[in-house]
């Protein structure tokens, strides 16, 4: 009979023990209830440790070792040492260290078949004494640890494991009763398996002490660990039959019952079936061997990696700290790149070296950072700290340094090429309102807009992001780290003084930025707020009329968020469907009354509405003392037609909300106070915004409006916007096709009023049909420098201001009165022309050149008011109207359609009837600020009849209603849900009574009763 040697499987044990894991889910899949000859019980290792007790050759005691499993999972099992017939059981009890998979094998004396077996192999840590003694056995390790107490029939069990880990032994005595492993022991002691996850994915976390520590300690070995030799080993147990195909089992064995022996040739001999179950378990059990097997050979590969996992550094924060002011600082230039184009000159340019380096894109980067310490120009500084912040915000959010790292980069270099692509193509950066492109679904257009020339920069950005994230992916896999707040979220690990400390801590970073950046993004737009006053420290500027000067000035990130936030309007009390439809059916009521006296229609007549740059009568300024009239054409004009004096909610600035009041007819009063651009921070971000051209598109279709700009499309984002409007189009200095007149007065940068108007009126020549035309000058923007040849308001000025500020005062003067002449001329052509023209003008506002008369707070309203006409062609109807000056002396720009209406004697919906309505009580409305408002800045103003200032709380009761009225309605146009848009509100019905004659052209020889558009005024030449 062969004796039992445990150093015959030593190795193979250590080998079952380290690759535990894997094995027991394998062996889980397998079926519990599988059965086998009894002639097989010796090869093949029962694995729910049941003991059948019933003297023959399957069972426990003769053949099948103890099993029970540890805290790790893995399989302990006692090879027994005696032949089958022996009556003596051996249990050999083994402890496994599981906190790191590694086995400590470290065998005492054993006592096997009352042979005392001397094994000394012990080790420094984790010895596993495996004696036997009858009746108990007990099995320690070191101290310090949970332990598992088992007390089965007598037996004691006393477990303890390093720090760290869990000890388990079910020792059984063989006293003949049955004992089942995994039903009390193993129940108790049932590995935390998704803490030991945890434990791996973040190696930083607050694991067992003994993670750390064992995985620097030798591969320990388990004497006892033999799986192989009972359920899975190739070679067969001691006493074992190999023959399993034909042998017949012909053992005696002791009846129970009369204790007689039986031969089993006959009784035992199995049928056709039985062997064929036979055959069956047989290739059963020895594919799970082989597989057994294999697995066992992939262990040492296991170990290897595991040792070399374990070992991984710990990146310092200090290497964190690094990459983020590298990549932080990269993203900023990049974004700086994207909005900066090379200043080429030409060789033969009189430019010295230095200022063509400077022009060159890296000298362009050079300047925007060297500035900081050499003008103290803090915008690279701002900038860098609100990136900083964002890139926090991704940090904290995850609890990781690398992967956010590379989402924040990627991020950052995506948006600057796209930033990059948007201004060759648009001459604009990226603004807010074009991530509703993206999120409307059209991302799959965007490729469409790069450029061909440009497909190598997206391949070269392509690439490089891609060795950029596989470059943090890795340094995320390698960095020990993991979380920079080592916390666990399992209830289990959770409830520890230091995991609670770090769950806040994390908590506490992430809310902190994120409540700082969204109290930033959601101030920055706010006047006077602590975001914008911080910013300005920085050297913000804010330049709201042209978005790609304020990138290249203040950065990209700051214009984008600038535009982020800005709050609309405050929802009105009372504002639902239900209101706004009673709204809508209240003003049909007043426009069918006003129509009632209405004689012609709004689209029988070209309309066109100038909006002269900066145009004012600068006589009216205190202070200022001319001995020339700078405007007598226009001063004249306004004594013969409906005329007076408009209030501008901006001085020096702010053209496009003036324009966008006379176009919409919705006032800057009704806004919130960060609303400060509405063509950049409003009018995007809509999807169909109301304009009063839409009235003559809705007859004509989109011919039935066309805009002109000499300057270009950009400024405050034109382009976008009046497509929103439904201008057929708009054609500027970089349209396609460009405006057609682009003449300049004397030297200056701008196109001339004179070239503007000729460009109205060759498209007038082009349509037969009357149309909307909107018309924006230049002429007279700021800045005033010596353009012009001769300048007679040089002597003509008395004033006593000083050199400088006179200076500027006497060229603009010059400008305004060249606009006067281009202005008389352009109505003396316009009244050749047998179509009836109205035009609405009006100065959008007071250029900022009146230091002394602005210094003072008393002239506030004179600075803010600029004047306007509305005049009619000889072909038209209302030629020689004037309202009458109780309602004109002082307006709005708002006011301008209802007017316009007024004067023409033409039906209006109930919406121009709300505006006729409310001018007559509220002649003026707008937001005005003091000397020292910023941009756009200011509070509501209303004025009477004589330009005095009114409190709207002394306003009568049909006053306020109105002004109730005119606040929800520019809400639901704004910022609510748009009710409005499915009643009648904007529409303007067909007069009644058309009136089928005009003023005759002078010298044509028509009467008054010449048809409409009958004649034609042969040979009259256009201006």
């Amino acid at each position: 009979m062969k004796q039992y040697d445990e150093t015959d499987h030593r190795d193979d044990a250590t080998t079952a023990s380290d690759d535990s894991d894997t094995l027991d889910s394998i062996i889980d899949k397998f079926p519990q209830d599988v059965t086998f000859p009894d002639d097989r019980a010796h090869a093949v290792a029962e694995t729910d440790g049941v003991r059948d007790g019933d003297g023959g050759p399957d069972d426990v005691t003769d053949a099948v070792a103890t099993e029970s499993l540890d805290a790790s999972g893995s399989f302990d099992t006692a090879d027994p040492a005696a032949s089958p017939d022996s009556t003596d059981s051996t249990d050999l009890t083994d402890s496994t260290d599981t906190a790191a998979h590694d086995t400590a094998d470290d065998t005492d004396d054993d006592t096997i078949d009352g042979t005392v077996v001397d094994d000394d192999n012990d080790t420094a840590e984790g010895n596993a004494n495996d004696g036997i003694d009858v009746g108990t056995i007990n099995d320690a390790d070191a101290p310090d640890v949970e332990s598992d107490d088992v007390d089965t029939a007598g037996i004691d069990d006393s477990t303890n494991a390093d720090p760290g880990n869990t000890g388990n032994a079910v020792n059984t005595a063989d006293t003949g009763a049955e004992a089942e492993p995994g039903t009390a022991d193993a129940a108790e002691t049932e590995p935390d398996t998704d803490a030991t996850t945890e434990a791996a994915d973040e190696p930083d976390a607050e694991t067992s002490p003994a993670t750390d520590d064992d995985a620097s300690q030798p591969e320990a070995s388990s004497a006892t660990t033999a799986i192989e030799e009972s359920a899975g080993s190739a070679e067969p147990q001691p006493g074992a039959d190999t023959d399993h195909e034909d042998r017949i089992d012909t053992e005696a064995d002791t009846d129970p019952a009369d204790g007689t022996d039986v031969t089993s040739t006959d009784a035992a001999k199995p049928a056709d079936g039985d062997k064929a179950s036979d055959a069956s378990a047989h290739r059963f059990a020895d594919a799970f061997a082989t597989m057994r097997s294999g697995l066992s050979a992939l262990a040492p590969v296991g170990r290897a990696i595991r040792t070399v996992w374990n070992k991984r550094p710990k990146l310092s924060f200090a290497l964190y700290a690094i990459v983020f002011v590298i990549v932080d600082t990269a993203s900023v230039l990049a974004l700086q790149w994207s909005v900066y184009s090379p200043i080429e000159y030409a060789e033969d340019a009189d430019v010295d070296t230095t200022t063509r380096v400077m022009g060159t894109m890296l000298g362009q980067l050079t300047k925007f950072v060297s500035q900081t310490w050499l003008e103290h120009q803090w915008q690279f500084l701002l900038n860098f700290l609100v990136l900083g912040l964002i890139y926090l915000v991704v940090i904290t959010l995850f609890n990781r340094f690398w992967v956010p790292t590379a989402l924040f980069g990627t991020v950052m270099i995506v948006f600057a090429v796209a930033n990059k692509f948007k201004v060759a193509m648009r001459n604009e950066p990226i603004i807010p309102a074009d991530l509703n492109f993206v999120s409307s679904g059209n991302t799959g257009e965007l490729l469409s807009f790069i450029p061909d020339e440009s497909m190598a920069l997206v391949r070269s950005v392509v690439v490089g992001l891609a060795y950029f994230i596989a470059v943090c992916v890795a340094l995320q896999i390698l960095d020990r780290r993991g979380g920079l707040f080592p916390c666990h979220w399992r209830p289990s690990r959770f409830v520890s003084v230091r995991n609670i400390t770090a769950v806040v801590c994390r908590v506490a970073a992430f809310v902190a930025c994120a409540s700082l950046l969204f109290s930033y993004v959601w101030n920055l737009s706010v006047p006077n707020s602590w975001a914008q006053q911080w910013s300005r420290s920085l050297s913000d500027s804010p330049q709201l009329w042209n978005a790609l000067d304020d990138s290249r000035s203040n950065g990209p990130a700051i214009n984008f968020l600038r535009l982020a936030h800005s709050k609309t309007m405050d929802e009105p009390e009372g504002y639902s469907q239900e209101a706004m439809e009673e709204i809508a059916d209240r003003y049909a009521v007043e426009a069918e009354a006003i129509n009632a006296t209405r004689t012609n229609n709004l689209t029988d007549n070209t309309v066109i509405m100038i909006l002269s740059e900066s145009f004012s009568d600068p006589t009216r300024v205190p202070g200022v003392a001319l001995t020339v009239d700078p405007m007598p054409g226009i001063r004249m004009l306004k004594e013969t037609t409906t005329s007076g004096l408009m209030l501008s909610p901006g001085y020096g600035g702010g053209t496009a909300n003036i324009e966008y009041q006379a176009l919409t007819g919705l006032d800057m009063a009704n806004f919130d106070e960060s609303m400060l651009s509405v063509y950049q921070q409003l009018v995007p971000s809509q999807d169909n915004p109301y304009s009063f051209n839409q009235i003559w598109t809705a007859v004509y279709g989109e011919s039935g409006s066309i805009a002109f700009h000499p300057y270009f499309k950009n400024m405050y984002f034109r382009d976008g916007n009046y497509q929103k409007f439904g201008f057929s189009e708009l054609l500027t200095l970089d349209s396609d096709p460009a405006i057609e007149y682009q003449d300049h007065a004397g030297s200056s940068p701008y196109v001339s009023d004179a070239a503007a108007y000729n460009n109205v009126l060759a498209a007038i020549e082009e349509q037969d049909q009357p149309q909307f035309i909107q018309l924006v000058t230049m002429q007279n923007h700021a800045s005033y420098g010596d353009y012009y040849e001769y300048n007679e308001f040089y002597d003509a000025d008395l004033s006593t201001f000083d050199d400088g500020e006179r200076r500027q005062i006497d060229n603009y003067t010059k400008g305004v009165s060249l606009t006067d002449q281009a202005t008389t001329e352009f109505l003396n052509a316009l009244d050749q022309i047998d179509k009836p023209i109205t035009v609405i003008f009006y100065g959008d506002h007071l250029p900022s050149i009146y230091a002394t008369a602005n210094a003072d707070p008393n002239n506030t309203l004179a600075l803010h008011e600029t004047d306007y006409f509305i005049w009619s062609n000889l072909a038209s109807a209302s030629n020689d109207v004037k309202l009458g000056a109780e309602t004109t002396s002082f307006s709005s720009s708002n006011y301008c359609m209802s007017m316009a209406a007024a004067h023409m004697n033409a039906t209006v919906s109930p919406y121009l009837a709300l505006l006729t309505e409310l001018q007559q009580q509220v002649p003026s409305i707008s937001r005005v600020g003091g000397a020292s408002a910023g941009w756009g800045e200011g509070d509501a103003t209303y004025l009477d009849m004589y330009g005095n200032v009114i409190d709207p709380d002394t306003l009568s009761i049909l006053a306020q209603q109105l002004l109730a009225d005119y606040q929800m309605v520019q809400y639901d146009m704004t910022a609510g849900e748009g009710y409005l848009r499915d009643t009648a509100f904007y529409d303007v019905p067909e007069a009644q009574n058309v009136t089928l004659t005009k003023n005759p052209v002078p010298g044509s020889g028509f009467t008054t009763d010449t048809p409409i558009f009958e004649q034609y005024v042969a040979e009259q030449p256009l201006y």
